[in-house]
């Protein structure tokens, strides 16, 4: 058939159908709707995902930030206690509280260690300002009982002198002072005196911001 001659019904149908096949099979339009529903779907669960992520992120951001910020609280408190005591406590333990403490033990020991028969009372009551506890109790018993009488009947005076001091262990409210004492003592059987020198410990404790002697033993 040449190309000026017409196509008959059954031709035009054929080539009808022939485009309507080809249009349904046409893979590119199937292929191309397929295509954006996954890259769609993909994009949603990647969104999805990602947010997840994120938030777990973001949470574990947070926390550790809050966890930090804690420790450093914690850590700076602390290490405020620890400056605030070691300071106080260091204030109270130096060469000037040191030196505060050896002063009571020598002031206290030459009082207690030094007495006239015309002042025994003064004397008495000047030493027992410096003590304190169970010594002063003793001491006090000890002065009444048996000093006082022997230093009245037989005219003993006695005076004391601390040659020599040293710390040998000091806490805020407690210390221990090591004291060498020469002492000179008379009497009306021995009007020219007698020498003796000797060594104490002497425990002391703080009381109402005072070194009070509370031990006292000879070593």
């Amino acid at each position: 058939m040449s190309a000026d001659e017409k196509a008959t019904p059954a031709d035009e149908r054929t080539a009808e159908e022939s485009a309507e096949a080809v249009e349904i099979t046409e893979p590119g339009a199937v292929a191309e709707d397929s295509s954006d529903e996954i890259v769609e779907d993909s994009g949603e669960k990647d969104v999805e995902r990602a947010g997840r992520t994120g938030t777990r992120g973001n949470l574990g951001t947070i926390l550790g930030v809050v966890l930090v910020a804690a420790a450093l609280v914690v850590s700076a408190g602390v290490a405020g206690w620890l400056y605030f005591y070691q300071y106080r406590l260091d204030q109270q333990t130096n060469s000037a509280a040191e030196n505060v403490a050896l002063e009571a033990a020598k002031r206290g020991t030459v009082a207690l260690l030094s007495y006239s028969p015309d002042t025994l009372e003064k004397d008495f009551t000047a030493a027992k300002s410096n003590l304190t506890g169970d010594f002063l109790s003793y001491y006090t018993q000890f002065t009444e009982q048996i000093v006082t009488p022997a230093a009245k009947e037989k005219k003993v005076k006695t005076v004391a002198a601390v040659v020599r001091a040293a710390v040998s262990e000091i806490q805020p409210d407690s210390a221990t002072v090591l004291l060498f004492i020469n002492q000179t003592t008379t009497s009306k059987e021995n009007p020219d005196g007698a020498f003796a020198a000797s060594s104490v410990k002497v425990g002391l404790k703080k009381i109402d911001n005072r070194w009070l002697i509370n031990t006292f033993d000879p070593v």
